[in-house]
């Protein structure tokens, strides 16, 4: 699997930027996450990972793919919505994965041309999808389309990061986006040890 691709050049202006999280990077180093570039395929194992453990969510993952013989539109499409609820989530995860195949299928989401569209444009197309919320799309930029500027104040693992790093007791909106703004326009590469700091 290909991983999210940064180096120097965003380290060194983090670093810059900010002295504390400066001190984070250097003692946590390169940080190296999967990416998987098929968004489609990403965006329905975002969905089956939703509100349940990790060992969970490669369990059902695994049966899906093994129903399916691989995860496409039309795969999805040419089975029963009872086969997907079988692979161990509830009927409205499995009515979340048929209605995404069927906004590929229809071009009313266009997985193909994503990487082409702004971080914004994005997040718009695909919320309009039942169960897709903006975390969901924002960890899509990152995991799926190594976008580098997303930080997520839906993430409670980054607000918890941040809090821990500047030693807050609560992060308002008002707060979040002003680190948000020093970090940018390297914020995905910031999320990646604020999530590090966080699990710590």
């Amino acid at each position: 699997m290909p991983v999210f691709e940064y180096g120097d050049k965003e380290i060194d202006y983090l670093k810059r930027k900010d002295k504390k999280l400066a001190v984070v990077i250097d003692k946590i180093g390169k940080i190296e996450r999967e990416i998987n570039p098929d968004t489609f395929a990403a965006l329905v194992s975002s969905i089956v990972s939703q509100q349940i453990s990790n060992k969970a969510a490669e369990t059902v993952w695994g049966r899906l793919y093994k129903l399916l013989g691989g995860i496409t539109p039309e795969r999805i499409a040419g089975v029963k919505l009872e086969a997907i609820q079988s692979c161990g989530m509830s009927l409205r995860k499995a009515g979340y994965i048929k209605g995404i195949a069927d906004a590929a299928l229809t071009g009313e989401a266009d997985f193909d041309a994503l990487h082409t569209m702004p971080d914004e444009a994005i997040i718009k197309q695909l919320t309009k999808l039942n169960g897709v919320g903006v975390w969901t799309v924002e960890m899509l930029l990152i995991f799926s389309l190594g976008r580098m500027d997303i930080l997520s104040y839906k993430d409670l693992a980054i607000c918890r990061g941040m809090m821990r790093l500047y030693n807050l007791k609560e992060l308002p909106k008002q707060k979040f986006d002003v680190y948000r703004k020093r970090y940018s326009p390297y914020g995905s590469v910031a999320s990646l040890y604020l999530w590090a700091l966080s699990a710590q």
